[in-house]
């Protein structure tokens, strides 16, 4: 790990305390972090979300950077250019969401050395705050092991309990499948204390203030914490080493929902909303990812998306995309099967397709999704298919697929942006012939069916899970063209460490060395 990401550890960030519940202060409260020298467990809490914003909110070097060269490309959430070593996985991507990752992390480890020393009265007291945030670390942590595979985990981010000695602060390696032991371990707990807890009343409006994901709503904390529980439940269900757990406690979570509530509709969505844009919470940098200047032409939308969308009559179609400025009012997704000087003169002559920019790029109020309602039907879909009881999954399949489409209406009608004047909300009329084109009932691959309405779903927002449950799930399949002069001529399994690894932690890198390879399959991925 980089020094200057280790130095981070050195000055915690603090947070002035929030005056009111409403998520637009949050700008007064983080003016000048690297002069504070005191913090609290409540202001080093709203530190921890800060610290991981970058991955949540829709941030240009996100969406750019790391991720508009890699999974975009490998699971064709939007189309490209085709050129040469395309499917080797870049440095800069992988070394971005790298320092994303763990300048949260070193927040996290910061609120939980402050909370180790408070005392038991207080401990009492503020126990919602390290068990919140518990919840938004395990998540983001998941992705990080869905990306890489084994990374520094349980000694990382130390570097203030080590006295600001960076030489002994660089981490070992955790095993992937010992952190979602621990994780997997700690969400049950977890998921029992948030349905008990009571949280004392001269906290509790700091609570609601301090949380800009949930706005202090515990049952929402404790639907997210279930999620995400069966989220990772189901990634590693195929794998030997956890398969007998995840059938026991999947169908705990699933056929006790009284006990284990879970998000199925989209007020109970986690997200952090936006409602500043002048703030340092805004997804402003989102219209240039997208809109980048050049021959970039970063926002183009792929073939096999918009030929699903259309062949099904998608209601969501003219809220994500847009029509191309020549297209004859006709959606046309960019074919990564062609050379790319045809696909060029396709891109410059505006017949193809684009994500929607005033839902997307010019969206400044475009939220940071990190548990959907369509998410949590479309795990219980999967889960009565599996067992059988397809009226059951049938039921909680259309139920996905309707909050999607509502969710997305939703994104857009908080746009003030009119570049593309808004699509009338689809009728009744129209969702029940688009559930109808999907044929539930006829489709015998059913999982098939639920792995497309994912990918459609994650599209740009939840970018990590669309990649991970397509490998998971092994659907939709994809191609994308090599050229014999490729170093790599098969779409990444997982991604390489970066490069920092090897150069400032390289004795705990050799560990790992031999699986840093982007062929080698996760220990879930059995597909």
């Amino acid at each position: 790990m980089k020094k200057h990401i280790l130095m981070m550890g050195l000055s915690a960030m603090a947070l002035t305390t929030i005056s009111s519940c409403s998520k637009s202060s949050f700008d007064d409260l983080y003016r000048n972090p690297s002069k504070v020298t005191e913090t609290t467990v409540e202001k080093q809490y709203t530190g921890t979300i800060f610290g991981f914003k970058e991955l949540i909110i829709p941030t240009y070097r996100n969406l750019f950077v790391t991720l508009r060269p890699t999974i975009n490309r490998y699971i064709q959430t939007s189309g490209w250019i085709n050129e040469a070593n395309q499917l080797t996985v870049g440095a800069a991507a992988t070394e971005d969401r790298w320092i994303q990752y763990y300048k949260g992390l070193t927040q996290f480890k910061e609120l939980e050395k402050l909370y180790t020393g408070l005392t038991d009265v207080e401990k009492n007291e503020k126990r919602i705050f390290l068990l919140t945030a518990r919840v938004l670390y395990y998540d983001q942590t998941q992705q990080m092991v869905d990306l890489y595979g084994d990374i520094p985990w349980t000694e990382a981010g130390k570097l203030s309990t080590n006295g600001g000695d960076y030489t002994k602060s660089y981490s070992k390696y955790d095993k992937a499948t010992d952190i979602y032991t621990t994780m997997l371990d700690d969400l049950k707990s977890i998921s029992t204390e948030l349905k008990n807890i009571t949280v004392p009343t001269n906290i509790v409006r700091s609570f609601e203030a301090q949380d800009i994901i949930n706005n202090g709503k515990l049952i929402l904390w404790q639907k997210y914490c279930n999620a995400l529980r069966l989220r990772m439940l189901y990634r590693v269900s195929a794998s030997s080493q956890f398969s007998s757990r995840a059938a026991t406690e999947i169908q705990e979570i699933i056929e006790n929902q009284n006990d284990f509530p879970l998000p199925l509709v989209n007020s109970e969505n986690s997200q952090i909303d936006i409602f500043d844009s002048g703030s340092k919470i805004t997804s402003d940098g989102i219209k240039d990812a997208f809109e980048a200047e050049g021959t970039w032409y970063a926002n183009l939308a792929g073939k096999k998306m918009i030929d699903e969308m259309n062949t099904k009559v998608d209601p969501r179609l003219p809220f994500i995309f847009e029509l191309g400025a020549k297209a004859n009012n006709k959606f046309t997704g960019l074919d990564q099967s062609l050379p790319s000087s045809s696909q060029l003169d396709l891109a410059r002559n505006g017949t193809i397709s684009i994500y929607n920019r005033s839902t997307y790029s010019r969206n400044k109020f475009f939220p940071g999704i990190l548990m959907s309602a369509t998410e949590a039907n479309l795990l219980l879909a999967e889960y009565y298919s599996k067992k059988g009881n397809l009226n059951a999954a049938k039921t909680t399949f259309e139920n996905a697929v309707k909050e999607s489409i509502s969710l997305y209406v939703m994104v857009r009608s908080r746009s003030d942006d009119n570049t593309t004047p808004a699509a009338t909300a689809p009728t009744e009329e129209q969702i029940k012939t688009y559930l109808s084109n999907l044929n539930w009932d006829a489709t015998s691959n059913k999982i098939q069916l639920i792995a497309t309405q994912k990918w459609i779903h994650f599209n740009l927002l939840q970018a990590v899970e669309a990649w991970s449950e397509v490998r998971r799930l092994n659907y939709p399949e994809f191609n994308i063209p090599v050229q014999n002069s490729d170093i790599n001529k098969v779409i990444p399994v997982k991604w390489t460490l970066p490069t920092s690894e090897i150069a400032y932690n390289q004795q705990n890198y050799t560990v790992v060395k031999d699986q840093d390879k982007q062929t080698i399959k996760l220990f879930w991925d059995i597909n």
